[in-house]
């Protein structure tokens, strides 16, 4: 379905891809952040708050008739890089359980501040069906 691009020598990167070819039916996904489809919080939790931002992610796009699989990109927005690199091995569990070993080209960043209080990360996709 996609090419994932890696450059001879480089060492392979863990849990996400360099670079990613693909054609076809492009969907995007606005920032998805921790809480339920009716924007209620369940958690303050970093790794349950991102295991809901993931779940929402796959929810949208299924409606697009898009899975994890179809993932070329992946933007992390979190308020903690020291909690997230502490707590990465959960983080990892909590992505393998919602996603599956689809790992699309992926950037994290550590920003000021999120709009939602309570939100302790959001996470933008970009999703490419095949022709």
């Amino acid at each position: 379905m996609h090419k994932t691009l890696q450059p001879e020598g480089w060492l392979a990167p863990k849990g996400y891809a360099n670079g990613i070819e693909a054609r076809g039916r492009q969907i995007y996904v606005g920032g998805q952040i921790g809480w339920n489809g009716q924007c209620k919080f369940e958690s303050d939790d970093l790794v349950q708050q991102i295991f809901q931002a993931l779940s929402n992610i796959r929810d949208v796009m299924a409606v697009a008739g898009a899975g994890p699989e179809h993932m070329v990109r992946m933007t992390w927005y979190l308020k903690d890089k020291k909690e997230y690199n502490a707590r990465l091995r959960e983080i990892g569990a909590a992505y393998r359980e919602v996603m599956g070993k689809n790992f699309p080209a992926m950037t994290a960043v550590q920003v000021a501040d999120l709009v939602e209080d309570e939100a302790k990360v959001e996470i933008e996709v970009t999703a490419v069906i095949p022709d």
